[in-house]
């Protein structure tokens, strides 16, 4: 059979189980995902940072990294072009692009310093996302939003304030909402002898960010925990506990990163309850590897899992961006490959008889259920989205590689 026969007999083989695949594939062209740009440059910013802070680190020296904006854009150029649908870009306010001689310091960062980024996206019919940066500079080297030096905080809190304006910038050009997402790297290696100073002033923090003007509806403020990282391995003063009752408080969004939790914690178990309590929930997909190692995205459990409780709570309300960076292998086929995967499960979920399998589990058929759901892993997903890839042009299966490896050789190669 060729790949159209091979598309109608699964279309028929879903059909006896009451599943649309016709309807399957326009629900997943409607589902933008939210590309980091961090992932072609190992998160170095166009600051010129010698090195990561805040407890990041971008592992392998694999040759190509981009060294500028026209490299980074060329990049993501042309992942974008491998991956099936219209989809979104994650910025960093590491990105700014500046003029000879206009270099400002992050508290004073203007739409203007975005302008090229703007450009690019409505070139591209991407929306665009984006992130206070809040690591990799001297003023974040002890604490930032909660930090003991109110002159430090003030810097932080000018910079999300900017931050803040350039996203309703991004969203007034280019008529979609602006994601902004604050994380900050603040809290202790050892055990603290007070923990409710540090939260309190964070609390104060975030409380004059948003106090000021700005258009909500325009610019969806999300902010991000962390159970520990790399020199605040006993406490984080953002942590998930504090981050939850803040934002259901101040009618903001939780984000919700795949790495952030302890290892026996999925984000898959928190969607639906995060959903019951707040109208929409921002999410960072990733792979973390026993810590948050921010490997690629894979096709595995944990990630079908999280595509099937976006589709059962509604994709509209989740807010759906990956976040990760190997600098081991081609930066180019890791966007691919986490985009591509990501969009698998998303389909993979879409692909299921949704109502079916709740029935049997309100009727407590749980013998049925389990069958059902293992049956259904081995049903011609595959075909199915091996047709999508051909009506959104672009490659079928491993084919798109060919691309990355004549772009390596073309353009990769040649940087030093």
């Amino acid at each position: 059979m060729n790949a159209k026969e091979r598309y109608e007999s699964a279309r028929e083989i879903y059909g006896a189980i009451g599943v649309d695949t016709e309807a399957a594939m326009e629900q997943l062209r409607n589902i933008p995902i939210s590309m980091h740009c961090w992932q072609g440059d190992d998160v170095m910013g166009f600051e010129g940072a010698k090195a990561l802070s805040g407890g990041i680190q971008a592992t392998g020296n694999y040759p190509g990294r981009a060294r500028d904006p026209r490299e980074l854009m060329s990049d993501i150029k042309k992942a974008l072009s491998l991956i099936p649908g219209k989809h979104r870009l994650n910025l960093h306010a590491s990105y700014a692009i500046f003029e000879e001689g206009e270099k400002v310091d992050r508290d004073r960062l203007e739409p203007k310093h975005f302008a090229k980024w703007v450009e690019f996206a409505k070139e591209m019919g991407l929306g665009l996302d984006f992130n206070p940066t809040m690591f990799s500079h001297p003023k974040a080297e002890n604490a930032t939003l909660s930090s003991e030096d109110p002159k430090i905080r003030k810097f932080w809190i000018d910079h999300c304030r900017a931050c803040i304006r350039i996203g309703q910038y991004f969203a007034e050009e280019l008529g979609t909402p602006c994601s902004l997402n604050i994380w900050i790297p603040d809290g202790f290696k050892d055990i603290p002898a007070d923990r409710t100073s540090p939260r309190a002033r964070l609390k104060d923090s975030l409380d004059r960010i948003l106090d000021m003007d700005y258009r909500k509806e325009k610019v969806l403020v999300a902010v991000e925990s962390k159970v520990f990282g790399i020199g605040m391995e006993s406490c984080t003063v953002g942590s998930h506990e504090f981050y939850m009752n803040y934002a259901a408080s101040r009618g903001i969004m939780c984000l919700l990163d795949s790495g952030h939790f302890h290892p026996t914690e999925v984000i898959s178990d928190k969607i639906s309850s995060m959903l019951l309590f707040s109208p929409q929930v921002a999410l960072h997909v990733s792979r973390p590897v026993r810590w948050d190692s921010d490997h690629v995205v894979l096709f595995d459990d944990e990630t079908r899992e999280i595509a099937k409780e976006i589709v059962r709570n509604d994709p509209k309300r989740v807010l759906l961006a990956l976040d990760f960076f190997d600098a081991s292998i081609n930066r180019i086929a890791a966007w691919v490959v986490g985009m591509r995967n990501m969009q698998k499960a998303l389909l993979y979920a879409l692909l299921m008889p949704g109502k079916s399998l709740a029935a049997l589990q309100e009727e407590r058929r749980f013998t049925e259920l389990m069958m059902l759901q293992e049956e259904l892993k081995t049903y011609p997903f595959g075909d199915v989205w091996d047709h999508f890839c051909e009506e959104n042009q672009v490659p079928v299966k491993e084919q798109w590689f060919e691309d990355v490896k004549a772009y390596e050789q073309e353009v990769l190669s040649r940087r030093s």
